[in-house]
């Protein structure tokens, strides 16, 4: 049996690190860079990200595509996507734990009244502000997956009061779940801080929009980690400016990077991070991507395949 071959086609992303971590866990494998593909069909996998529509089409001979991100919607947003490839989203252990991380961070600000304190200090002002215990705080996670779920966990595991809401039915541990579109409501209902881990699908698009907010206890926070593509921007700036939100958190965009006018950047009751709240490390993704290729030479089913009818 020949070497695999692996090209590695990730726009925007430096491959140094990339190669050293993969030649190490899988010293027979034959990585090659793009632009430097050399024979197209020999091409048995792309390690894809960002790449342009059709890009795909040229390797005739694919038996698998890896996408660099959790989020596989830029891949499926491409036409000519070969259909009869697996496609794979990344399953890192190292995002979940940096998501989890800045979900935590981000909850507990916002729940001891971090903000109050920073309008405090610019103004001088010596105020303490009266804490609140966790289980007095309602906080929201849309999108209860293999990470969102992670997140929700954590924060129960706080004392906070939590609600999941996911497309279909599950369990989690301290965490009381609403499942399908009928249920939103009853999910929303008096949540004071939201977060957003959903993926982006046509039944997603938008969901952060004025007819969501307004169900939220008044005052709430939003913290958005899915995609900018949720979140109807003009929907929240009215929010805030109502005080049905307090304030928000938002790593991802609709157009990325934000670009330098836009109203965001200045807003002191929004915090803008650049889709900073987790990135793909090659060191915890590698192994996972090592064991797909092992399992779809030996002939077993890949791990982590993507569901395009549902778009994760």
């Amino acid at each position: 049996m020949r070497a695999p071959v692996l090209l590695y086609a990730c726009f925007g992303v430096d491959p140094r690190r990339w190669s050293q971590e993969l030649r190490r866990a899988l010293p027979e494998l034959e990585l090659r860079l793009w632009p430097e593909a050399g024979d197209r069909g020999e091409i048995d996998y792309v390690l894809a990200w960002n790449h342009p529509p059709g890009f795909l089409t040229q390797f005739p001979n694919l038996h698998a595509i890896f996408s660099m991100g959790a989020g596989v919607d830029r891949l499926l947003l491409d036409p000519e996507l070969p259909a009869h490839v697996p496609l794979v989203r990344m399953a890192d252990p190292g995002l979940a734990v940096f998501i989890k991380e800045y979900v935590l961070m981000r909850v507990l600000h916002y729940h001891r009244d971090m903000p109050a304190y920073e309008q405090q200090q610019r103004a001088r002002l010596w105020r303490q502000q009266p804490p609140l215990e966790t289980r007095q705080r309602r906080v929201g996670v849309l999108g209860v997956g293999q990470i969102g779920g992670s997140c929700a966990r954590a924060l129960a595991e706080l004392g906070f009061e939590v609600r999941g809401w996911a497309r279909s039915a599950r369990e989690l541990p301290g965490v009381t779940v609403f499942s399908g579109a009928g249920s939103l409501p009853q999910f929303l209902s008096g949540v004071q801080i939201l977060v957003c881990l959903l993926p982006l699908t046509p039944a997603t698009r938008g969901i952060l929009n004025a007819e969501l907010f307004v169900q939220l206890a008044r005052g709430a926070w939003l913290i958005n980690l899915g995609r900018g593509a949720h979140l109807v921007e003009a929907d929240l700036l009215r929010a805030l400016d109502s005080g049905q939100l307090a304030g928000a958190t938002l790593d991802v965009f609709a157009t990325e990077p934000l670009p330098h006018e836009h109203p965001f950047w200045l807003d002191p009751r929004i915090t803008v991070t650049p889709h900073a709240a987790a990135l793909t490390r090659p060191e915890t993704a590698v192994p996972r991507l090592v064991e797909n290729i092992a399992r779809e030479r030996s002939g077993q089913p890949l791990l982590d395949l993507v569901d395009r009818a549902a778009g994760y």
